[in-house]
């Protein structure tokens, strides 16, 4: 799940844009007279703070993968229907995330990550203390709810606290644990289930969180805006229903829970919810997300064409551990050894993404680039029980090289056109759909296996491995396919980021 570490380093490099807030953007949140002064302590701290907390959300999106067959096991149902504990964190993220910022803004800074803070530890506390699949998804909704406010909002005390001067370095540092999280957290969850216990990769989370709650409320610095405007309550019903259930449609799909009628009428109920936001929002001054902005050609292919692209690519994380370990035997230290290559490539090429864009531009690295990160992911249906661990090291580097060039362009293209009073909504815009591409990834990953394993309980290796090998075939197609998304940019799109000169 590097996208979302990428797209943070990208905000952090477009932080002094977002500092200069336009009239119309000091209209909506203007400060409170009685902002709070930093201390020179509470300065030197505060990048600190924001960092374990930025460190604990991205830990926790990978850390889970390499677990997943231990804890089907423990929990005594098939690995595939671990999925909804996967979904149900990022799809809370991404219902939340919109009104976080009207949060921070009405509630104030401090208590928001305080008690943002404080339901990621309890969601971490209760989802280790659980024996029931249910009862966890319900716990990791309680994390997610947790994780949508923490990294949203520190991001604003962040622009907040520091200088224009000062922001671009602070940021960049807070950055860092975003990058280094996903880098260790396979192999920290494979070695957590095979040497401890699985529920020890929640229960890691529960003595920072409190160490966490403490410095925050002794150092974190209380911002608020003086008249916020109201918050879009109906907007936020009609869009959190609408994704909540389209996501319910593919958690069920294929289980044979329910009938064909029942999930048609459901998706129906999705859909519907979901267009009535969408005239909903086009009447408001305020909405809970601005849709115009995908009036703008850069933005809307970004946007879109990452969506598309992440349902392919967003399932690898959960697709891969389950055939190196439950397909072809290894252990989860071995599986979280193998997805590491990943990891490292993809922070190793995120220094020449500038210079790559700068020389070909965005229309070429996107169109090109995304189809040869379906052919990679297809590939990896070649991977079988003879296939030496050095060559699926090695498969394991190219995708990580093609994905984190493909999340960085598509998450720097998202600001090219963009006015700057517009920048906070399109980052939540962007931030928004990447949660829910990462969630539907899962679950279609998931779908696309379950469809191609006869009996998801009782299959030897043989079957589930074979079954995986047809998703692997099927979610490259789907990433290769949405290349077509960006054949809508000109040449020269994005090229005031890029530098790109055309001939």
């Amino acid at each position: 799940m590097n996208e979302w570490r990428d797209q943070t380093v990208v905000e952090a490099l477009n932080a002094d844009i977002k500092v200069t807030k336009s009239a119309d953007e000091s209209a909506r949140f203007p400060i409170a007279d009685d902002s709070p002064q930093l201390t020179p302590q509470a300065k030197r701290l505060l990048p600190w703070l924001v960092a374990v907390a930025f460190f604990m959300e991205a830990l926790d999106t990978t850390i889970l993968n390499t677990a997943v067959p231990t804890m089907a096991k423990a929990l005594d149902v098939a690995p595939l229907s671990l999925k909804s504990v996967l979904t149900s964190y990022t799809l809370a993220l991404a219902v939340f995330i919109p009104v976080s910022g009207w949060i921070a803004e009405r509630f104030g800074t401090r208590r928001v990550f305080a008690t943002a803070i404080g339901l990621f530890t309890l969601g971490s506390m209760l989802s280790g203390a659980t024996n029931s699949l249910h009862l966890l998804v319900v716990c990791r909704i309680i994390q997610g709810i947790g994780g949508a406010m923490m990294v949203p909002v520190g991001r604003l005390t962040m622009v907040r606290a520091f200088a224009r001067g000062e922001i671009v370095r602070a940021m960049s540092f807070v950055a860092i644990p975003a990058l280094i999280g996903p880098l260790i957290g396979p192999l920290a969850g494979g070695l957590l289930v095979h040497y401890a216990h699985w529920r020890l990769i929640f229960f890691v989370n529960v003595p920072i969180g409190l160490l966490g709650l403490y410095m925050v409320w002794r150092h974190l610095p209380d911002y608020r805006a003086k008249d916020p405007h109201r918050l879009d309550v109906v907007g936020f019903v009609l869009f959190g229903a609408g994704v909540a259930l389209l996501s319910y449609v593919l958690e069920v799909f294929g289980e044979h829970t329910l009938s064909g009628l029942e999930i048609s009428g459901i998706l129906g109920v999705a859909l519907a919810l979901l267009f009535t936001y969408g005239v909903h929002a086009s009447r408001r001054r305020w909405p809970l997300l601005r849709l115009s902005l995908f009036s703008i050609r850069t933005f809307r292919a970004s946007i879109l064409g990452a969506f598309l692209a992440r349902l392919g690519a967003g399932g690898m994380p959960f697709l891969l551990p389950l055939l190196y370990q439950v397909g072809l035997g290894y252990s989860a230290v071995q599986s979280g050894l193998l997805l590491l290559p990943q990891s490292i490539a993809a922070i190793g090429l995120r220094f020449i993404v500038p210079t790559i864009l700068a020389r070909v531009g965005f229309r070429t690295v996107l169109v090109f680039n995304t189809v040869a990160m379906g052919g990679i992911i297809a590939l990896f249906s070649t991977v079988g029980a003879a296939t030496p661990p050095a060559v699926i090291a090695v498969q394991g580097l190219f995708f990580g090289f093609c994905s984190s060039l493909q999340y960085s362009s598509m998450n720097t293209l998202v600001y090219a056109d963009v006015p700057v009073q517009e920048t906070s909504m399109a980052s939540t815009l962007a931030s928004t759909f990447q949660q829910l591409s990462l969630s539907f990834g899962v679950a279609v990953a998931s779908l696309a296996t379950a469809l191609f394993v006869p009996d998801r309980f009782h299959s030897d290796s043989t079957q589930i491995v074979h079954g995986l090998h047809r998703a692997l075939l099927t979610l490259g197609a789907v990433t290769a396919l949405s290349a077509w998304l960006f054949f809508d940019l000109k040449k020269d799109d994005g090229a005031n980021v890029s530098r790109h000169v055309t001939k």
